[in-house]
């Protein structure tokens, strides 16, 4: 490769496993495989890792003494934005049952074959993109939903203010908008919040 070339970055697994072997198996497994591995022997030291760097996708054995899988999942989710997917000797419909609720994006029934092991990763991997992806619509959603309840309420001021309809008040806010080169989000968020400094003022100027 040439020099100045930028190399993408290795996806990093956090792989977290009470069985010294099965870590080690399928650490090594998985570095073969391309991926940049991180290997602990309890669920605590998965948590203490991801403090320290960034991980694409944890794999977590589901019982592990003085934590489980599932309660770490829960945390590398919530605090870090981690995706877990769980490897567990136990099948059963209670277990999986448990894996679903704790956000599993995929589970294996151990001993684990690492031919089965790197595609249930990469599929678990475009989940958790997709996830993402969706979790990022719904946020600028919300945002234009806000912003759109923000015009409506400035909208609602110019007409009474102004006394305007409320298509001309709407072109007036967005008129205004225009010869300022701002949002008209940004100028409703603004005519609200001095709306509000006004009757904060006239309801102190009343007592």
């Amino acid at each position: 490769m040439s020099a100045g070339m930028d190399v993408p970055p290795k996806v990093r697994l956090l792989l977290a496993d009470d069985d010294r072997l099965i870590l080690a198996t399928l650490g090594q497994g998985l570095r073969t495989a391309g991926y940049a591995v991180t290997a602990v022997d309890s669920a605590q030291e998965a948590l203490a890792s991801a403090e320290q760097a960034r991980f694409d996708l944890a794999l977590l054995d589901i019982r592990m003494p003085g934590m489980s899988g599932i309660e770490a999942a829960n945390q590398l989710r919530d605090r870090h934005g981690i995706d877990s997917l769980f490897l567990t000797a136990y099948g059963d419909e209670a277990t999986v049952a448990q894996a679903v609720q704790g956000g599993a994006l995929g589970y294996l029934v151990k001993p684990v074959d690492l031919h089965q092991l790197v595609p249930a990763v990469q599929a678990a991997l475009a989940r958790a993109r997709d996830l993402k992806a969706l979790q990022n619509v719904r946020i600028q959603l919300e945002h234009a939903l806000a912003g759109g309840r923000l015009v409506s309420v400035a909208i609602g001021l110019l007409m009474e203010r102004q006394r305007l309809g409320r298509d001309a008040a709407f072109q007036l806010l967005r008129n205004d908008a225009r010869k300022q080169s701002r949002r008209i989000e940004d100028l409703a968020q603004e005519l609200v919040a001095a709306a509000e400094t006004l009757n904060r003022l006239g309801e102190g100027k009343d007592k």
